[in-house]
């Protein structure tokens, strides 16, 4: 199965989050900086959950180009992770609005935990689909960013409870540690 659709699919997923999100920052009734004040957290939410649809946009994008083909599961698996995604502009608005407190911190955190799962799972699909030796398998080999993000996750989570701002450090450091597109799949393509 050509792999095409899925991407332009998942690239108008994408875009539409993206655009959720901004259409949750409201305008302030004045027209002084100090109107911009209260809505700092949220806008801060906005730009988190801005950089986190983009890694998942870069790192979607480089992984398909690796891919030669997706089947069935695949399709799914890219569901599930568009499920996920589609999360975020949810919890954004609560976590933003809420100014980080503890619930809507956690909420956040599962979101994004979700996400990497979804994408963990997506790429276990599209590696049953391809040959030992392709460009793809020797891409990914092992996942260790991706299995310090779910750590990061999950402590952040835990964290959400007992202090806030240190759950959105980690999350913090997961996007930073994502920023750059996958490396690994970036030197397979260009061999």
């Amino acid at each position: 199965m050509k792999k095409g659709r899925l991407e332009a699919f998942s690239d108008g997923v994408m875009a539409i989050i993206i655009t959720i999100m901004v259409l949750e920052l409201k305008v302030p009734e004045h027209d002084n900086w100090a109107a911009l004040q209260p809505m700092l957290p949220t806008f801060l939410c906005y730009l988190l959950s801005f950089v986190f649809v983009g890694i998942y946009w870069n790192n979607h994008h480089h992984l398909y180009q690796a891919a030669e083909r997706v089947n069935g599961p695949t399709l799914w698996a890219n569901h599930h992770l568009l499920f996920w995604l589609s999360l975020i502009p949810f919890a954004t608005a609560w976590m933003g609005e809420n100014h980080f407190s503890a619930t809507p911190t956690a909420l956040y955190g599962v979101v994004l935990l979700g996400c990497g799962m979804a994408y963990s799972i997506m790429v276990k699909c599209l590696l049953k689909g391809h040959r030992k030796d392709s460009h793809l398998a020797r891409a990914i080999g092992r996942d260790t960013k991706g299995n310090i993000s779910v750590g990061l996750y999950v402590a952040g989570i835990a964290l959400s409870f007992f202090v806030p701002s240190l759950a959105c450090a980690c999350y913090v450091i997961v996007a930073a540690m994502w920023l750059i597109p996958d490396q690994r799949i970036e030197r397979q393509i260009s061999e």
